[in-house]
């Protein structure tokens, strides 16, 4: 019984896959992977400064008290 569910399950999974799933053109790929490159390269681009920022700003309140 458990064998028949297990198969019924692919059967069923891969015919979705096939038939009902609405897959993206190459075109459309690149389009989004350049999309999250970019995003990416300006989050880490934040970060950096907001670290960079908070260094020194550190390292001015910590010289006061030395």
């Amino acid at each position: 019984m458990a064998k028949t569910k297990v198969g019924k399950y692919v059967r069923e999974s891969y015919d979705e896959l096939v038939t009902k799933v609405s897959w993206p053109t190459w075109k459309e790929l690149q389009n989004s992977s350049i999309v999250v490159s970019v995003a990416s390269l300006i989050i880490a681009l934040v970060v950096f400064l907001m670290d960079i920022s908070f260094k020194n700003i550190l390292e001015v309140f910590y010289g006061l008290f030395m």
